[in-house]
């Protein structure tokens, strides 16, 4: 988008190398993951040599590219963006472009998990990352918890810059396609409690599932869609419970991008119970409300003071409490009427605030 608005010019360096186009396990959803949608359709990019011995994102050395910096004063860039700090290779593009040219940061980090009090590692880090953000000129803040999280590492109002979260909205609402609950064993008029992501502890869907099997209205029903670790532990769960209750619990594997606009329509009230650590946002929310549903959120996901207006377009309830949950989901089944309408107000928020084209103004501002 930022190329076909033509604005600015822009370049990509990815930096994990050409290996990144190789199929990939995904840990978290416990499987090999290959994405259906382009992603290298419409700009200008190149993959930098990646040298590292164990490339991959998943620590500070796994990205190390000795050549990034000649690129990109090659291409005569004016400015640069760096999407997160923690790899040997940006931290070095950080450190060498501040003060040479105008260096833009974007990354979604926030105190959510973090403890009160003061204790020596906490201080140390504190320390280390106002020293990190001393190379930055502006940075891209997300949403309210990750400005914060900027305000409390050293940067001031003034080199903040709201580019919120978000996902292409056009092509969740363009999308026709719709699964049919039958398939799936759910009647038409049932309130469904929807699930999307990882199967892993940092979601938390074991309380979900916990607080679901004490609402006892036959009415309501869960899916549970995605693939991970916990996935036997949670269809256990539901093996354990009673023969009634079985018929109002649905699981479905993972589902690519071009498939997830569908799967949004099989639920009412989309349910993201995440305890952390690491929920710096939570991007199946934007997708849920983007396909115009009802949000149930914990206040561990990032999102949740930017896109949950109690009781508007959905609650956020108290992460790992489960009666916190339970209280918020029974509120839900009432009647159909008042989540439709709740479902109306998610459309509203995200299409007017949380969009591309927020990003794109706000990556063009910045350099002005």
């Amino acid at each position: 988008m930022l190329s076909e608005r033509g604005i600015i010019r822009i370049k990509v360096f990815y930096t994990w190398g050409e290996a990144v186009l190789q199929e990939k396990y995904d840990p978290g959803f416990g499987k090999t993951i290959e994405w259906d949608i382009p992603l290298l359709e419409g700009y200008e990019y190149s993959f930098v040599k990646n040298v590292s011995t164990q490339a991959g994102s998943h620590h500070f050395n796994g990205i190390d590219n000795p050549t990034i910096i000649r690129e990109i004063i090659d291409w005569n860039a004016d400015g640069i963006l760096v999407i997160g700090w923690s790899f040997k290779s940006h931290l070095k593009l950080l450190r060498y472009f501040k003060g040479k040219k105008t260096v833009l940061f974007r990354g979604d980090s926030n105190l959510l998990d973090e403890t009160a009090g003061l204790s020596l590692k906490k201080t140390a880090r504190r320390l280390f990352l106002k020293w990190v953000y001393r190379h930055v000129d502006k940075a891209l803040y997300v949403g309210t918890a990750n400005k914060n999280y900027y305000l409390a590492h050293g940067l001031k109002h003034y080199q903040l810059i709201h580019a919120p979260h978000a996902i292409d909205n056009d092509r969740f609402l363009a999308d026709k396609a719709i699964h049919k609950r039958s398939e799936l064993g759910i009647p038409e008029e049932a309130i469904v409690f929807l699930f999307v992501g990882k199967f892993q502890t940092k979601k938390d869907p074991q309380l979900l599932l916990d607080t679901f099997t004490r609402l006892k209205n036959s009415k309501a029903h869960l899916l549970m869609v995605g693939d991970g670790e916990m996935e036997a532990e949670l269809k256990t769960t539901v093996d354990q419970k009673s023969r009634e209750l079985k018929h109002n619990i649905h699981f479905l594997p993972f589902q690519n991008q071009l498939q997830m606009p569908s799967v949004y329509k099989l639920g009412d009230v989309f349910v993201l119970p995440s305890q952390g650590p690491g929920e710096t946002w939570g991007l199946s929310v934007n997708e849920a409300m983007a396909c115009s549903k009802a949000v149930l959120i914990s206040d561990k996901c990032g999102c949740a003071l930017d896109l949950v207006q109690d009781g508007i377009n959905g609650y956020v309830f108290k992460s790992r409490d489960g009666n916190s949950l339970l209280k918020k989901m029974e509120m839900f089944l009432s009647g159909r009427q008042a989540i439709t309408q709740m479902g109306n107000q998610s459309l509203g928020i995200i299409q007017s605030g949380s969009r591309f084209e927020n990003i794109c103004i706000a990556v063009e501002e910045s350099l002005q």
